[in-house]
């Protein structure tokens, strides 16, 4: 069996994120999650590929989304504030073009403040947008399914026992172990079986893989595709900086997509909608083949 052991939501694409004790499950992932998104003064999104310190920005939205909040650490070492920033959300501001990964979106601009607070932490002229209630994005998969500002599906999935499987390779070659934090996933499981029992496939490095569809408390997720990997695993979300080539370069061994990139963890889309807790058990209703 394999049981719910965090629930993370990022209110704010590329920025930090918090762990939660129960979510709501949505058509479009957990509540919240992803749903604003920094962007250049020309609507171009930001990310931590290029801007690290997102990281260090731990944003707060309220439960029914009218409020959110923005923390600015200093990092790891830092023991003052960059200072907080309180936001009444808007939904009736006019919209802006946005783009991510080259797809044209729309975005509620969240206003001068929201832009003058980014632009100064980040060093570099920047917006705030809030996904609009008529955003209509369908990400594709093996299940498709609607999804806010993530980079592709709505719910990234991620089992410690695949983190310890590369934190154990990873120490073969004299590296430190990494966070579960590298890889920013939404639903992190674990099981109460010992990993080297081999007797569960959900106790298994990289059986969410393999998990075509998944009841998780209230609701059920489906199989989407593989998480694809990028230069965001370098960054260190304690420090918002970027340190070596570890994970790309361990994971690049052993975890090479026949279609290319680096896959670590697996992408969902949201079949049934509900409430997700701490301690849900994950039961795995349809298995399928491995694309490794």
């Amino acid at each position: 069996m394999a049981y719910v052991v965090d629930l993370i939501r990022y209110p704010v694409k590329g920025c930090a994120g918090t762990s939660l004790n129960d979510a709501l499950l949505t058509p479009a992932g957990l509540a919240h999650d992803r749903s604003f998104m920094v962007i250049s003064e020309d609507g171009i999104f930001r990310t931590q590929r290029r801007h690290p310190r997102l990281a260090l920005i731990r944003p707060a939205i309220s439960t029914d989304g009218t409020r959110l909040t923005l923390d600015a650490a200093c990092g790891a070492g830092g023991t003052g504030r960059f200072g907080t920033l309180r936001l009444d959300v808007t939904t009736s501001a006019p919209r802006r073009d946005v783009d991510l990964f080259g797809t044209a979106f729309q975005g509620i601009d969240q206003g001068d403040e929201a832009a003058a607070w980014l632009s100064e932490f980040l060093g570099t002229p920047s917006r705030l947008v809030r996904v609009p209630p008529e955003h209509d994005r369908i990400a594709d998969g093996l299940t498709s399914g609607p999804s806010g500002y993530a980079d592709s599906s709505a719910v990234h999935l991620l089992s410690r026992a695949s983190l310890a499987l590369l934190n154990q390779r990873l120490a073969e070659h004299g590296v430190p172990a990494l966070p579960m934090n590298r890889f920013r996933p939404n639903i992190v499981v674990d099981s109460h079986k010992d990993h080297d029992s081999g007797g569960d496939r959900a106790a298994q490095p990289h059986a969410e893989d393999r998990a075509r569809r998944i009841s998780v408390g209230g609701g059920e997720l489906g199989y989407a595709k593989l998480a694809v990997r990028c230069a965001v695993t370098l960054v260190d979300q304690e420090a918002g900086a970027r340190r070596g080539p570890e994970p790309l370069r361990t994971l690049a061994n052993y975890r090479r997509a026949p279609s290319g990139g680096v896959v670590f963890g697996a992408k969902f889309s949201v079949i049934t909608p509900g409430k997700l807790s701490i301690g849900d058990e994950v039961v795995v209703q349809e298995w399928g083949d491995a694309e490794l």
